[in-house]
């Protein structure tokens, strides 16, 4: 049974109320915490990675890796947890790049941007998780298209880097 914190939309925990996941239906204006983080590597290039075919959106790529807060965890927490489980990458100096809120899943997305040196060649996959990676560009990136792409939330946040 995985467990979350519950926030309101300005972010703040609400005391005395936690939320089971895919057992309780969160009321409206509750939300629980997601962390997704882009990874770049130094020589520029971005990693995208292909959702396992036994996932909703399967065999479709993302710029991410993320997932959802565990109750007690601050999103940075969450941040490195997810990133190592789904990439085998350790990373200390994860940016803050932006925050979204999705109503209808009553989620705060908080984006993270990890830019590694690790050797590209060393993406652990999570099994069940993802299947496939590979390196792409940031113009490549950028002009994924939906049908390929899961999301395009983070790629709002992408445009304005660097």
């Amino acid at each position: 049974m995985e467990l979350w914190d519950a926030y309101d939309s300005k972010f703040n925990k609400i005391d005395n109320l936690t939320l089971v996941r895919e057992k309780d239906k969160i009321p409206n204006g509750v939300y629980h915490l997601v962390c997704d983080i882009g990874v770049r590597h130094v020589d520029g290039s971005y990693l995208i990675m292909q959702r396992s075919t036994n996932k909703t959106f399967g065999g479709m790529w993302e710029f991410t890796s993320g997932g959802s807060a565990l109750k007690g965890e601050s999103p940075i927490e969450c941040a490195k947890r997810e990133l190592f489980e789904e990439t085998g990458i350790v990373c200390n100096e994860l940016v803050e790049i932006g925050r979204d809120i999705c109503e209808e899943r009553h989620s705060i997305y908080v984006e993270f941007l990890c830019v590694t040196g690790q050797d590209k060649n060393n993406i652990i996959l999570q099994e069940g998780e993802t299947q496939d990676y590979k390196w792409v560009s940031k113009e490549e990136l950028l002009s994924l298209k939906e049908d390929k792409l899961v999301t395009k939330r983070m790629q709002k946040f992408l445009k304005e880097l660097n």
